[in-house]
């Protein structure tokens, strides 16, 4: 906690909507207008799609690369010359100079059609060198690196170990400085370092020598930019999946490596810091190429649904099926809504948007993957059946497992689902804890605590009372919403009583609620559904304007929040109201073994 809590970005220099939000101030001026992009920018992107589609569909097989588990050379090199591997890198040094916007137009293009090298492309630039270096690296680094980038360089970033996932302060790969500390010599293992087996240059997060804080050691975690051409690097494995059959992954071992010391990114301890500063923007990608998929699979569903004909009518036609049609095309509004909000913030930088990528990382990759599970359900069998398959026999070849088995990962890598859901409770009960956090602390000083208490009495004397009046004056959202205004009002209600339960639930529970993990998440997906309903809202409305005669965003954004508003009223109730001590207990019997009879009847590990 002490590691996470250090690395943590204390401050919020700049408004966000759902910090706001979950105070229990609803802020539609963080919102509204919705953030459009300007048309010189969209004319910048238009221009590198137009080139990048034909590209992708003359010379790349998806199919093929998912068969052979390969990207061919000639491919790879294809892209680099279109600069598909600096589209974030500025002119002045070589690359595209793209904005997050298009960047993440080029990479839900490119996921919409090959998982994999969507995969390639923003594993490079998101999370790889390039990001990192552009909000951190030194004028040398900059100059050395991303030139080389511009030619068709690929990065990798090396976090994970065998042992250590999510939690930081278990990393074993260390790096030891010499006597003056001008080299550093790295020791241990990565595992799952996405490009890594074919990296040109990677960042290798390290644990380094503790540090002395306030009395007590603290671990210390650095990142360096490694050359994989450096001695002592060696791919052990290359690791397969169940789906991206395409991307280059694997364990990466490090024996003593030598890294001269103007290799570390920004400073010796803030390694940790770096990555979820990083990941901020990172992680947008990841719900950029859910959204992609999203529509691809809305594409086919659409088609298939109007072919195919049973009892007399399409399918598509028959209720049980336009249920999940419709339920598929509001909640890929609300994808890009939510995706292209965040990104846009991104672009103009006076927003924070650590809460807005990873509520967008969640929504987005657990709907896709929905999405593609109903994709499979309405094919039926042909949506079961590969396409090379379907191919064979004749018919058109939809990679609807494929994707399937493409989208799973989305909820697991750059922060699982779990995670991100405590990520975002953290950040949401922030101001609380600077607030009232010593209170609570353990091992704060009397007079301390006393002090805090005081300061704690006087803001919340004011601050519960005034979530009690909703001033949600009704014409006040017809005015920015029109027909939607009904949906804004209710997400300005829900937001104060969103806040009042996220209070009453800290009252309750005090120090123990990190660990009514349940309970937190009900609380954030009430504020993922909420973010969503607004960006929808606002995106909508920025469509219609553009284009008046076109009422269809409209009904997109009515049936989502309609769908939204059943969903939060469920997970209200369920806060409160839940099995999760009984289910906890059952878990922890099975966990002891004290169930194993249930387990007879299946044949056990094999050798």
């Amino acid at each position: 906690m002490a590691v996470a809590e250090a690395a943590r970005e204390t401050e919020w220099e700049h408004p966000s909507f759902l910090a706001e939000m979950f105070m229990g101030r609803f802020r539609p001026d963080l919102i509204f207008p919705y953030p459009v992009q300007s048309d010189s920018d969209r004319q910048i992107g238009d221009a590198f799609i137009a080139k990048l589609e034909p590209f992708l569909r003359e010379h790349l097989d998806p199919d093929e690369i998912d068969r052979t588990h390969d990207i061919p050379v000639d491919v790879l090199k294809g892209l680099a010359e279109l600069g598909c591997f600096a589209m974030k890198i500025s002119a002045s040094y070589g690359g595209l100079g793209l904005s997050q916007v298009n960047y993440n137009r080029a990479i839900a293009l490119v996921a919409s059609y090959c998982g994999s090298t969507a995969v390639w492309l923003s594993a490079h630039q998101s999370i790889g060198v390039p990001q990192p270096l552009k909000l951190f690296g030194t004028e040398e680094q900059k100059k050395k690196y991303f030139p080389l980038f511009a030619k068709g360089f690929v990065s990798a970033f090396a976090l994970t170990e065998p042992d250590v996932g999510s939690d930081p302060a278990r990393m074993s790969t260390t790096a030891t400085p010499n006597a003056d500390r001008s080299l550093w010599t790295i020791n241990g293992e990565k595992l799952w370092c996405t490009n890594g087996p074919v990296a040109d240059v990677m960042v290798v997060m390290a644990r380094t020598p503790d540090k002395i804080v306030n009395g007590k050691s603290r671990r210390q975690i650095t990142a360096f930019i490694v050359d994989r051409s450096t001695p002592g690097i060696e791919v052990i494995h290359r690791c397969e999946f169940m789906g991206l059959n395409g991307i280059q992954n694997g364990l990466l071992k490090f024996t003593d490596v030598k890294v001269p010391a103007k290799n570390i990114l920004w400073e010796e301890g803030k390694g940790l810091k770096l990555a979820l500063v990083t990941l901020n923007t990172g992680r947008l990608t990841l719900p950029a190429a859910c959204t992609g998929m999203a529509k691809q699979c809305l594409r086919w569903v659409r088609e298939w649904a109007n072919e195919r004909v049973q009892w007399g009518q399409a399918i598509g036609r028959h209720d049980s099926i336009a249920q999940k049609i419709g339920w598929m095309a509001s909640t890929t509004f609300a994808m890009e809504a939510s995706t292209y909000y965040a990104s846009a913030l991104a672009d103009r930088g006076d927003a924070d948007i650590r809460l807005e990528a990873a509520m967008a990382k969640m929504f987005c990759s657990e709907a896709a993957w929905k999405i593609a599970d109903e994709t499979v359900q309405i094919r039926g069998g042909r949506g079961y059946e590969t396409s090379r398959s379907l191919r064979a026999r004749g018919e058109k070849a939809i990679p609807a497992e494929r994707m399937m088995r493409d989208a799973r990962i989305n909820t697991i890598i750059e922060g699982s689902s779990e995670i991100m859901r405590l990520f975002i409770a953290r950040e949401a009960v922030d101001r609380h804890m600077r607030i009232a956090g010593d209170i609570v602390n353990p091992g704060v000083p009397f007079f301390r605590r006393l002090a805090t208490l005081g300061r704690a009495a006087g803001f919340y004397l004011f601050w519960y009372p005034s979530l009690w009046f909703n001033l949600a004056w009704p014409p006040r959202y017809w005015m920015k919403a029109g027909v939607l205004g009904s949906h804004l009002r209710f997400a300005h209600r829900r937001t104060r009583k969103l806040a009042r339960t996220i209070f009453h639930a800290m009252v309750r529970f005090g120090p123990g609620l990190e660990k009514r993990q349940a309970v937190l998440n009900r609380i954030v997906e009430i504020g993922s559904d909420l973010f969503a309903m607004s960006a929808a809202i606002s995106y909508a409305r920025a469509l219609v304007k553009q284009n008046p005669k076109d009422k269809t965003p409209i009904q997109l954004a009515d049936l989502f929040c309609r769908q939204a508003r059943r969903r939060i009223a469920a997970l209200d109730c369920a806060i409160w109201c839940h099995d999760d001590a009984r289910t906890y207990k059952l878990a922890c019997r099975v966990l002891d073994g004290q169930m194993t009879w249930l387990e007879k009847g299946c044949i056990g590990d094999t050798p």
